[in-house]
């Protein structure tokens, strides 16, 4: 027998059909070992992760396991990117595989799973290292600095590699909004019939708005003019290149009106079902045989199609380690298992086959128009564009708004010299408008900009800064909450992950791992060393001094399960006196008496247990705990009528 490891259930039934008898095609249902969830995992000097199987990943391993010691050949087929590289290294360590066969696929096709059957590789080391050293610096970054931050603002929060600064693009955002003052200005248009001219108006080099609405008005009278230019031109419109991943998500938000999270779901079933290839790239290219397929499909029906092929050059930063994404079959019309599952085929398939058609052709025609006033020239210019050649736009529209360069307006085919005569003009009052909020599409399009995260995180980026409520959604728009501004604050010049420039290095030094050209420790020794530096100047400046001794304390702001009491200040790290004082618009006011130790002792260590009621979730609670809970006593009584707790009655 031969054990074909897959990374998804969804795709076992599909290629188990494809390999036929004398396999067995199972998944790990992606990875099956992390980090320790309850410690760092990584210690200096070699910063070796230490890790452990997950919940679900020893029950995956445990039947791994037994099918692996029937296999005569075990193939291990996760994705064909980082994760799916260190989920293949993680499979062979955890199984004791002695030589299993590596391959990988973009596209799940009965022609493409053999073709990588029958070129199996060996595990790619310098992948899983940089994946691991993607997975190290989240958790250190995580775990040094989430408690100082917690501490310091009395609030449980997180701080992440990437995640912050995608916070902190948002807030910086929102703060811009904000401070935004509106500038009123204004525009001349001259109606002459059918078609309009724009002023041009008197600025001086250090202006960008005109704003004498008297001179405006002024202008706007003018009615007889010169002809001073005709020009006529051409304008080309060439097609988009294939999606990237991004691109999708971006495309997808603003046609289809889909969240990042829920595009990367659909298009996984689409790709696991066979109909397009793998959806993680940052390549806008597609294969020679792709495009050959293409460019044959055009020819069938009708379209023309460039020559030779349209190429596009690499972004920066891009790996370009799998082509663009794009169907499988060119010729399916139709795909997936959902309206929502085919608009998305639909738009992936015609994407794919513009990229190749002919760029639209736009005849234009610009006018100069002039006149004087008051002794000052006055220019008007009218500009207007007619198809000439609808190339790759009679199979569809952009899936992106496109500025074109000239709105549609016949201007008329005038020569040098001859007079016109405007019906009417008008004043149009415009105001300046801050920069639009962030949708999650481009706040996308924003980190890729910025070379933060890659195109297997950027979606879980924007949901994950969602989930932990440091930014919400307002009509499909981002805004910055009170936490995550206050994460921005405690952390904006004070932690170097959160500044742009750092997050893109850090991601071009693990895309160099991945490469076989950097080293991991020294960049993991690097970044620790850094941020326990960046960490110890943190808690001395969040620090305050006890007003009985003197000593430093972290502040630990804490309220009560009842959610009535008042905050207070515990200066844990003061030895001496363990005072506690009450929290007075912010900082330790009057000293308070220590809470009374309860008569009431825990079954099980002997320390004392405390009353704990309140209501969450419109639920009321009503219990006993143990004060030795921190130390891994977890014992709970139920509360008696008269509010005593009940031994009887043990949780």
């Amino acid at each position: 027998m031969k054990l074909f490891i897959v990374e998804s259930p969804g795709k076992v039934k599909k290629i188990q059909s494809m390999l036929g008898n004398g396999w067995t095609v199972e998944s790990s249902a992606g990875h099956v070992r992390d980090l320790p969830a309850k410690e760092m995992g990584v210690a200096a000097p070699d910063f070796t992760p230490q890790y452990e199987p997950t919940e679900r990943g020893a029950e995956v391993l445990r039947k791994l396991s037994e099918l692996a010691a029937q296999a005569d050949e075990i193939y291990l087929a996760t994705d064909p990117d980082r994760e799916g590289e260190a989920i293949a290294w993680h499979l062979a360590d955890a199984l004791k595989l002695s030589s299993p066969k590596r391959i990988t696929y973009t596209e799940i096709t009965e022609s493409a799973v053999k073709e990588a059957v029958a070129r199996p590789r060996g595990i790619d080391r310098d992948l899983v290292t940089a994946q691991a050293g993607r997975r190290v610096l989240d958790r250190i970054c995580g775990y040094l600095v989430s408690g100082p931050l917690s501490q310091a603002t009395g609030n449980r929060l997180s701080a992440g590699r990437v995640q912050s600064p995608a916070v902190r693009l948002v807030v910086e955002r929102e703060r811009v909004i904000r401070a935004h003052q509106p500038i009123t200005h204004y525009a001349v248009q001259l109606r002459f019939g059918d078609w309009t001219a724009d002023w041009k108006p008197w600025l001086d080099d250090d202006e960008k708005y005109f704003t004498d609405e008297a001179a405006a008005q002024r202008v706007a009278q003018v009615h007889d003019l010169e002809v001073a230019g005709c020009r006529e031109s051409e304008y080309h419109s060439s097609p988009p290149a294939p999606f990237t991943t991004s691109e999708l998500l971006q495309a997808a938000s603003a046609t289809l009106k889909l969240n990042p999270g829920k595009t990367m779901r659909l298009a996984q079933r689409l790709f696991e079902a066979g109909h397009i290839t793998y959806m993680r790239t940052d390549s806008s290219n597609i294969s020679g045989e792709a495009l050959a397929a293409v460019r044959a499909w055009c020819a069938e029906h009708g379209l023309a199609y460039v020559s030779p092929p349209r190429i596009w050059p690499a972004g920066d930063g891009a790996q370009e380690a799998h082509e663009a994404i794009r169907p499988t079959h060119i010729e399916v019309e139709e795909a997936g298992g959902s309206a929502e599952e085919m608009a998305l085929y639909e738009m992936i398939r015609l994407r794919t086959i513009a990229s190749q058609m002919e760029d639209a052709v736009y005849a234009v025609r610009t006018l100069q128009l002039l006149d004087d006033l008051d002794g000052r020239p006055v220019e008007f210019t009218a500009k207007g564009r007619t198809l000439v050649s609808a190339g790759w736009r009679e199979l569809a529209r952009n899936d992106q708004d496109e500025e074109e360069p000239e709105p549609d307006n016949p201007v008329p085919k005038l020569t040098a010299g001859q007079a016109v005569v405007a019906t009417n003009g008008k004043v149009l009052e415009k105001k300046t408008r801050p920069p639009a909020r962030y949708t999650e599409a481009s706040l996308i399009r924003e980190l890729e900009k910025l070379g933060i995260g890659r195109p297997s995180t950027y979606a879980a980026i924007v949901s994950m800064i969602l989930d932990r409520g440091y930014v919400a959604t307002e009509q499909r728009h981002l805004i910055a909450t009170e936490l995550g501004e206050t994460v921005v604050d405690n952390l904006t010049g004070n932690f170097s992950f959160v500044d742009y420039e750092f997050t893109r290095v850090m991601e071009a030094s693990l895309d160099a791992i991945a490469q076989g050209e950097g080293d991991y420790r020294s960049l993991v020794a690097d970044a620790y060393a850094q941020l326990q530096d960046e960490v110890d100047a943190f808690r001395r400046k969040t620090c305050v001094h006890c007003p009985e001794c003197g000593s430093l304390g972290l502040r630990h702001l804490v309220r009560e399960a009842d959610g009535k009491n008042p905050r207070f200040w515990n200066f844990w790290a003061c030895d001496d006196c363990k005072a506690t004082f009450a929290d007075e618009s912010g900082k330790p006011g009057s000293r308070q008496e220590a809470r009374k130790e309860s008569p009431y002792k825990c079954p099980k260590c002997g320390r004392p247990m405390y009353r704990r009621q309140g209501e969450t979730k419109g639920r009321r609670y009503d219990f006993w705990g143990c004060s030795g809970y921190k130390e891994g006593c977890k014992v709970t009584l139920q509360s008696r009528p008269d509010g005593s707790p009940d031994s009887e009655n043990r949780r």
